[in-house]
């Protein structure tokens, strides 16, 4: 492994600040009614990172800064997501934000800012690098919350995430702190290795893996640690409902991947019982509570609970095969989760905002694409075949029953059942329900394009999985884990 000072193994985060610096210069000096450049610049610097990740792919990994920042394959792999994720966001979000005066600059600056932290989080190969990531998204994601400066629930969701959210990086830091007393060191590999070299472990460095899990659960959005994310979905844009719901998401895993498997995998033992829990409880209650909800940006946050505890599943293995199969689900899930609110806003015109499950009934009569697009959606979250989500849940569920634990592969295919329910009930609503509103559907080429890709790839990717299951463990092969 290089181990030097390589500014160009953070290339796509020099990208992505710079062009949140003149997005934000240059939305000064353009009037209102050119906002679309600020827009196309955005654009066009993910189009940028993506080339500039694409050729620095390499098998080795680098370190960079002293060995703060890590360039890998996994690295390489997350980052792209990331940058897709936001990509199809910003498409899929257009005429929303401009139909609700947030057409702005400042939208654009704060989600390269909210990406750069994602970055940050995916390459950190130090504990201060992964907080500096995360607080960094943290405090770009609250700001996007509030944006919507004339909605009251915006304000009140925004406000409620920065206080749990504060919390959760208070615990973070607290944990992290305590695991530096007992190994004497905040770099990674230094951190697996006085971890390993212990016959025991100490009461300190259990009680600051006890605090960087909780965090961890914070930002995945999982039991108990899950009360900010119906009201966040809720009171949010949407716009910014599906960027909170998706990119962060991916870097959340990369982070959790970076501290258990190479800082804390020594203490696999210990932090494998909570993950149990963690996932038990937020399969089960994320798919209860959702039965009960009208409101389909709050099932789909419930929704999100459970499906991140199935992510757990692939985590609590402790093995590459599981680390694989999560990796492969939140990337999945990232992608379905965008097709999902991308139909929302698809519904969604000025002063109505397509958030009821109601507003679904009858859409096979108005619009029988886009209700063929939602179903597919919904086959996916559902873990239905022939869409990729089911290839999703059955690699988390084989993992486990690979490392025994045989009872939480029944929990997650009962709970995966009892989540079907909500699911196919959006689809009864959109093929055997008579439509409220029959008023034509309006869309930009570029989000009908955008978002019939989306659709169209849960089912290719569901007939043929390999490729991207393959990309998943290429990239775990040839990356800095034990």
């Amino acid at each position: 492994m290089l181990a030097q000072l390589n500014a160009a193994a953070s290339l796509p985060e020099i990208v992505i600040l710079v062009a949140a610096m003149l997005v934000l210069v240059v939305d000064l000096f353009i009037p209102d009614d050119r906002r679309h450049f600020s827009y196309w610049l955005t654009q066009l610097a993910l189009l940028v990172a993506i080339a500039v990740t694409l050729t620095s792919v390499r098998l080795e990994a680098v370190t960079a800064f002293n060995g703060l920042v890590i360039d890998d394959m996994l690295a390489d792999f997350l980052r792209l997501a990331c940058f897709i994720a936001v990509s199809m966001v910003l498409f899929y979000s257009r005429s929303y934000l401009v139909a609700r005066g947030m057409f702005r600059g400042e939208v654009f600056v704060l989600m390269l800012f909210t990406l750069l932290g994602m970055q940050v989080m995916i390459t950190g190969n130090n504990f201060l690098t992964l907080y500096l990531g995360l607080e960094l998204m943290s405090l770009s994601l609250y700001a996007l919350v509030a944006s919507w400066r004339d909605h009251t629930a915006s304000a009140e969701a925004a406000m409620k995430y920065f206080v749990l959210g504060a919390l959760a990086s208070g615990m973070m830091l607290y944990g992290m702190s305590m695991i530096y007393g007992t190994t004497g060191s905040l770099d990674l590999a230094t951190v697996a290795r006085a971890i390993g070299a212990r016959h025991d472990s100490p009461a300190l460095l259990l009680l600051g893996l006890v605090f960087v899990v909780a965090a961890l659960a914070f930002k995945l959005a999982v039991v108990p640690f899950h009360m900010w994310v119906p009201d966040v979905y809720d009171g949010a844009p949407t716009p910014v409902t599906v960027l909170v719901g998706t990119a962060p998401k991916i870097a959340a895993f990369a982070m959790a991947l970076r501290l258990l498997s190479t800082a804390l995998q020594g203490s696999s033992f210990d932090w494998q019982g909570m993950l149990i829990v963690l996932s038990v409880l937020s399969m089960v209650l994320g798919n209860v509570i959702a039965i009960a909800q009208t409101n389909i940006k709050r099932m789909l946050a419930y929704s999100t609970i459970a499906n991140m505890g199935y992510m757990l599943l692939g985590l609590l293995t402790a093995d590459r095969y599981g680390y694989s199969a999560a990796m492969f689900y939140v990337v999945v899930y990232a992608l379905t989760s965008l097709g999902s609110f991308g139909m929302i806003m698809l519904l969604s015109r000025a002063g109505f905002e397509a958030d009821q499950l109601d507003d679904f009934k009858g859409l096979n009569r108005r619009a029988p694409w886009w209700a063929f697009m939602m179903l597919l959606v919904m086959f996916s979250l559902a873990g239905l075949p022939p869409t990729v989500g089911f290839y999703a849940k059955f690699m988390v569920i084989e993992a486990v029953i690979n490392d025994g634990f045989v009872w939480l592969a029944v929990v997650a295919v009962i709970t995966s059942l009892i989540g079907a329910f909500y699911y196919l009930r959006v689809v009864k609503l959109m093929y055997f329900d008579d439509a409220a509103d029959m008023q034509p559907i309006t869309v930009r080429f570029d989000t009908q394009l955008v978002l019939s890709i989306n659709g169209l790839l849960l089912l290719v990717l569901g007939i043929l999985p390999q490729q991207l299951i393959a990309r998943c463990a290429i990239a775990l092969m040839h990356s800095n884990f034990p």
